[in-house]
């Protein structure tokens, strides 16, 4: 053979043998598709107050057919269970009350999730504040569901009720959010006090127990638990079961939450955010926002369907900031197949009437739209 078809020829070969080798490492290091879907869209607060005269937005069909229009598919509908019972409400709620269910009310709830459905819209139910437990203080719970049985048991009976209620919805209508950011707290009453993750063991347990008791009325039902420690952590113990886990996008909450008197005793003390940049000293850039998720990302990879069940920033953050930091917290979310729900539709987190004083609102049917956080969250 001549040198120079040696030379051809060999070269062939190496060339193929190599691709053949980068193609055999491609193939061994697929990414896993999340096992949930990529969802997204909003949280929806009608139930979200235990008072029943509460001040948050009722939501219409219009809101609907307009996430539908602009290419939403999801909305999260966060229950405070003391909205849906009947208790004398000059009085703190009793354990014998809990199972005193107001008809109308879950009358109502199902309104809400068959006109969502109609329109294309799957509805996640979540306890955001479930018989012995919120993440929020200014109700006096009778009992702890991390603690006390009877509690659990309640936590329970509530689930089984709206499990049967749904039963003939599918995994594409609807799916049941366990409780809202699970979390220890030192005194229940103070929104500030100190607060550390459920322990694990527990968590599966509780999450087991509720996922049996939805599945026995209807075995397919979907089922999801927030993350550990406030949502910001997954749950290994659960990783076996058929589950899916929500994480939250409020990594750092010197953003998210800028002077929210809820997380800030004293707002004036916040510090100023920036994004990205130095905050009380620490640097915060999309890199650390890929260190912050990468317990979600493997658990994705490990075979756990993950969703941002709450993701947005209260309206005191700079406008720029604000979008600057969310276009690299959902960049980050979306490249994994992680999808999110803003928290909320219409209200100081929202795409509408979010009362910032540092944009300029279009008005959208009589209500203050911000067209440029819209146009980032249709962007994933």
């Amino acid at each position: 053979m001549e040198r120079r078809n040696f030379i051809k020829t060999t070269g062939a070969v190496a060339a193929g043998v190599g691709l053949a080798g980068n193609l055999a490492y491609a193939n061994s290091v697929k990414t896993v598709a999340n096992k949930l879907p990529k969802w997204k869209g909003f949280n929806l607060l009608d139930y979200f107050s235990p008072d029943v005269h509460n001040s948050y937005a009722i939501t219409t069909g219009d809101d609907f057919k307009w996430m539908a229009d602009w290419g939403f598919d999801f909305v999260r509908f966060p229950m405070a269970y003391p909205r849906y019972v009947k208790f004398d409400r000059s009085k703190d709620i009793a354990p014998e009350d809990i199972y005193n269910i107001d008809e109308a009310a879950i009358d109502q709830v199902e309104k809400i999730v068959d006109l969502a459905n109609k329109l294309g819209l799957h509805v996640s139910l979540n306890l955001h504040r479930a018989p012995g437990f919120c993440v929020n203080a200014g109700f006096n719970e009778p009992y702890n569901l991390w603690k006390d049985k009877e509690a659990q048991e309640a936590f329970y009976f509530h689930w089984g009720m709206w499990a049967k209620r749904f039963a003939s919805k599918t995994q594409k209508q609807i799916s049941f959010d366990l409780v809202n950011e699970p979390c220890t707290r030192e005194d229940m009453n103070d929104q500030h006090s100190r607060r550390g993750p459920i322990p694990g063991e527990l968590y599966r347990e509780v999450a087991k127990k509720s996922l049996e008791t939805i599945r026995s009325h209807n075995p397919n039902h979907l089922v999801i638990a927030d993350g550990n420690n406030v949502g910001s952590d997954v749950i290994p113990e659960i990783f076996d079961l058929p589950i899916g886990q929500s994480c939250r996008g409020y990594f750092p909450h010197y953003i998210s939450h800028y002077r929210a008197p809820w997380v800030f005793k004293n707002p004036d003390d916040a510090p100023k955010p920036v994004w990205p940049g130095t905050i009380e000293g620490r640097e915060f850039n999309r890199a650390s926002l890929e260190k912050f998720y990468a317990p979600w990302i493997d658990a994705v990879n490990k075979g756990v369907g993950v969703h941002c069940g709450e993701c947005g920033c209260w309206n005191e953050t700079p406008h720029n900031v604000f979008l600057a930091w969310f276009d690299d917290v959902l960049s980050v979310l979306s490249e994994h197949g992680i999808g999110f729900a803003l928290w909320e539709f219409r209200g100081t987190f929202g795409v509408l009437n979010s009362g910032r004083k540092d944009i300029q609102y279009e008005d959208w049917h009589g209500q203050k739209l911000d067209r440029k956080l819209l146009t980032l969250l249709q962007k994933y």
